[in-house]
């Protein structure tokens, strides 16, 4: 038996109605009068913000009797050239979540009460396999008012996918089905996967009794919502440097960071508090950005739910596992900023000196992966607030708070070499961004390495890693 992944259009798929892409368009193909029906606009609004309702439905089925004598093929016209403007409102997430289902093997099926003359060019684009849709009457070329079949909403919808299902060999009990509305409960409890998307008020509450999975499709996957806000935007108004009074800030190069679109973005890796850095100077461009990060942080009580919540990335060292590069480039695909240290990890002992700054191939080979641009930042006076020797950051030195200075610089020109050339080529680049003093060598002091050394460590630190100094090796 097959497999299939089924989705509701208007506020699953896209992010709200499809009806104001649908009319422009039969306007413009001369379909309908010129001007908008009076309260049109309302009624799309009204949907957008609390979902389908019961009157809005009734016209929906009516709505094929105020079709009748419209010429079926200036409606597939129409449809055809709305397809492309839909595109733009496809939720940012959708498409790594059709991608994952192919991957699997299972078949896309668009399950919608929209009339499939007009849906199926939006299915095409998008790469479904097959359409589940309310289909008018047609005589002599024109609609004539009627509807063939069933009306695909409600049970009725239940019942349509099901008659598709038996015609392909669909087992619907290990099928997923996605949507927004609590109208199409009788659908989502009929396959072994339901999944409320955006739900409305209802369907939230039936997901919760049902212990359903809740989604958005724009934003990562785990990140919740709170009255249709995500946790970054709850936050942002607090991402302010004024309000960590134990650090001095000195954030230059904000505008470096596309204000749109996906960038990698890159730090060096200086202390625990570097996330916290880069953290407060991209939210100056007013984007959230997910982190990538050692699974140990994402497992740990209240800072884990935490990391999670604002879309971060879990990587488990040493596994050798692609998937946090896969979820990586998926949010990179969907516009969002991904941020990551190609250190790995802290340096320690006297490699916490060395000014040759060295990184892994993992930036640059998302890079790669992606097409997205790496923008480079510097950090520098992390560690005088959160050494690395210290579980906790110095919170009491509010009176002469330690200077931590932060630069963003302009996108890293990569090229087609391997890995590692590009990894060279970004490390150079965080390097460019840091003070004078970075780029000598320092011989550190019995304390400034017993600093740079993780907490309750018995390893020497002056023979951690023998002589760095240039030269040396």
């Amino acid at each position: 038996m097959n497999e299939a992944a089924i989705f509701d259009l208007d506020r699953t798929v896209l992010r709200g109605a499809s009806g104001p892409f649908f009319s422009e368009a039969l306007r413009a193909a001369g379909v309908i009068g010129g001007r908008p029906i009076p309260g049109e606009g309302l009624v799309y609004k009204v949907f957008d913000t609390i979902g389908e309702t019961l009157p809005a439905m009734i016209l929906a089925r009516r709505a094929a009797s105020f079709a009748a004598g419209w010429a079926q093929e200036a409606v597939q016209g129409a449809s055809a050239a709305a397809a492309e403007a839909l595109a733009t409102a496809v939720q940012p997430f959708t498409k790594p979540l059709l991608d994952e289902h192919r991957r699997a093997g299972r078949l896309l099926v668009l399950a919608t009460t929209s009339p499939v003359d007009m849906v199926q060019p939006i299915a095409d684009l998008l790469g479904f396999d097959d359409v589940v849709a309310t289909t008018y009457g047609v005589k002599n070329g024109r609609y004539d008012g009627t509807i063939v079949g069933r009306f695909v909403w409600g049970p009725g919808k239940l019942a349509a996918v099901r008659e598709w299902a038996e015609q392909r060999e669909v087992d619907l009990g290990g099928s997923f089905a996605y949507s927004d509305s609590v109208f199409d409960t009788p659908l989502l409890g009929a396959v072994g996967n339901p999944v409320a998307v955006n739900p409305d008020a209802r369907l939230r509450l039936v997901a919760l009794a049902r212990r359903w999975p809740v989604r958005h499709l724009d934003s990562p996957p785990g990140v919740p919502k709170l009255l249709g806000r995500e946790p970054f935007e709850l936050f942002a108004p607090l991402a302010r440097p004024e309000l960590v009074p134990y650090a001095r800030f000195d954030i230059d190069g904000v505008e470096n960071i596309p204000k749109e679109g996906p960038a990698i973005i890159c730090a060096n890796h200086r202390s625990y508090f570097d996330t916290l850095a880069v953290g407060l100077t991209v939210a100056r461009s007013g984007r959230p950005v997910r982190f990538l990060g050692k699974r140990e942080v994402f497992d740990a009580p209240i800072v884990g739910q935490l990391a999670r919540a604002l879309g971060g990335i879990p990587v488990d060292r040493g596994t050798g596992s692609d998937e946090p590069l896969r979820a990586a480039a998926e949010a990179l695909e969907a516009g969002q900023l991904v941020a990551l240290m190609p250190q790995g990890t802290i340096p320690r002992g006297r490699d916490f000196f060395d000014p040759k700054l060295k990184g892994r191939w993992g930036a640059a080979k998302l890079a790669k992966m992606s097409g997205a641009p790496v923008i480079p930042i510097g950090t520098w006076g992390t560690e005088k607030v959160w050494p690395r020797s210290s579980r906790l950051p110095n919170i009491t030195n509010v009176l002469n708070p330690p200077d931590v200075r932060v630069r963003v610089g302009p996108e890293v020109a990569l090229g087609r070499e391997a890995a590692n050339a590009d990894t060279e080529r970004i490390m150079d680049a965080i390097t460019a961004l840091l003070p004078p003093q970075a780029h000598e060598w320092h011989e550190p002091t019995a304390e400034e390495l017993a600093a740079a050394m993780p907490p309750g460590s018995d390893a020497d630190p002056e023979s951690e890693t023998g002589d760095r100094r240039p030269g040396t090796d």
